[in-house]
């Protein structure tokens, strides 16, 4: 099968369990900062949990390889800067907005008007910005296991058990709100 079709039919499904999740809905988003809704959180965390427990399998039977990027940490700090700024104002994530878009809401569109336009902007300038900031903080190509000693699987033990940890303060935070009591 075309890798082109495969891509766009996990797209689509992607989307629509974006959508079955409620992820596509400005006010649960919104909720998550306000500490009201934990939906995108749990989905969050569920899906890193999900994806690397499939990412370490695939590597240990030997049908992916890591391939670790360079640690250039302007680019990264000024791109997450952004990213942040532009969820923050638009609402969304870029998944859960475009899924939403699909769903023909209106702020949605037009921020994925923004988002295109966004990338353009960054194609056409990207060689000059990099070239101002990339390798003045580069680390070269590092994990967390080389760095700190310890192995990646033990790195992933450690993510599972924050996100058991998070989940349970969630569980306890939303049976307290729904016994009438407020959170601790």
């Amino acid at each position: 099968m075309d890798p082109i079709l495969i891509a766009i039919i996990l797209g689509a499904a992607f989307g629509i369990l974006l959508h079955k999740g409620g992820v596509t809905d400005y006010g649960r988003i919104l909720g998550v900062f306000l500490f009201r809704d934990f939906t995108v959180l749990k989905i969050m965390l569920t899906a890193i949990v999900v994806g690397g427990l499939g990412v370490h399998l695939l590597v240990a039977q030997g049908f992916a390889a890591w391939e670790v990027k360079g640690a250039d940490l302007w680019p990264v700090v000024i791109g997450s800067a952004l990213f942040g700024i532009g969820m923050a104002v638009y609402g969304y994530c870029p998944g859960t907005g475009v899924a939403a878009a699909a769903t023909g809401r209106m702020d949605a569109l037009i921020g994925l008007g923004g988002m295109l336009a966004g990338g353009v902007l960054y194609a056409y300038t990207s060689p000059t910005l990099l070239a101002a900031i990339a390798g003045r903080a580069n680390l070269g190509k590092v994990r967390l296991g080389e760095v700190t000693g310890l192995p990646s699987w033990a790195w992933f033990a450690i993510l599972i058990v924050i996100a058991g940890s998070v989940f349970a303060l969630i569980s306890r935070i939303e049976r307290r709100r729904a016994a009438g009591r407020p959170p601790e």
